[in-house]
């Protein structure tokens, strides 16, 4: 991982246009190709990035990170206050809650559970930012990521809401809704949630693990 402190401005070139004026701001490049661009607030959300597979030109005083689609990060580098480079090696993941876990390996084994016609592409879809609990089609062959939790929370929304920033970006998946399905959902992340087009699904746990001993039973 490259981090690189850096007084810039940045223009990203693609589907819509955007403009980020000077300011001092780390630029986060990734050993999977991911560029990201990040200020002294937000938390983990990046001002603006890049999704791999993409190419970084750096030529003085401007880096161009451009991606398989033709869109554009245009890096204009001021003054360069920080650089280093540095090997993380292989992370282990993410060690879910036990619950958590069981949750979605029985939403992967019976996506209808979350809408008629469902079915699941992949559990734990890679994407640059992190796996993606469940990705699905619906009845239309829509695209729908799902985030699964034990108890879904304002911190659950935002993170679903990168994913579907994120993967809303690949032509193959748009567009894609997103579902946030637990045990229980907060008031205030319920509304966070619907106001951001993401539907709420809550799971019966019980239940869920009963059509797990049905399918079992039967086959």
């Amino acid at each position: 991982m490259r981090l690189v402190v850096a007084r810039c401005s940045v223009d990203y070139v693609g589907r819509l246009t955007a403009h980020l004026p000077s300011a001092v701001r780390l630029v986060m490049i990734k050993a999977d190709g991911s560029v990201s661009i990040h200020a002294d607030d937000r938390a983990y959300k990046p001002l603006n990035w890049m999704s791999p597979p993409c190419r970084i030109e750096e030529s003085p005083g401007v880096w161009r990170v451009v991606n398989k689609a033709g869109e554009e990060l245009r890096i204009t580098l001021e003054e360069i206050l920080h650089d280093s480079t540095h090997e993380l090696g292989v992370d282990p993941g993410l060690v879910k809650d036990g619950v958590e876990a069981h949750l979605q390996e029985l939403l992967a084994a019976s996506p209808q559970v979350l809408g008629e016609g469902f079915t699941l592409i992949r559990r734990e879809y890679p994407t640059a930012i992190g796996p993606v609990d469940l990705l699905c089609r619906d009845g239309n062959g829509r695209t729908v990521a799902v985030e699964v939790k034990r108890r879904g929370e304002i911190d659950g929304v935002e993170q679903l809401t990168r994913y579907l920033e994120l993967l809303g970006r690949d032509p193959l998946l748009a567009p894609v809704s997103g579902i946030l399905a637990a045990q229980e959902i907060k008031p205030q992340a319920r509304v966070l949630a619907e106001d951001r087009g993401i539907r709420c699904v809550v799971l019966d746990y019980d239940a869920l693990r009963g059509i797990e001993r049905d399918e079992l039973t039967l086959f």
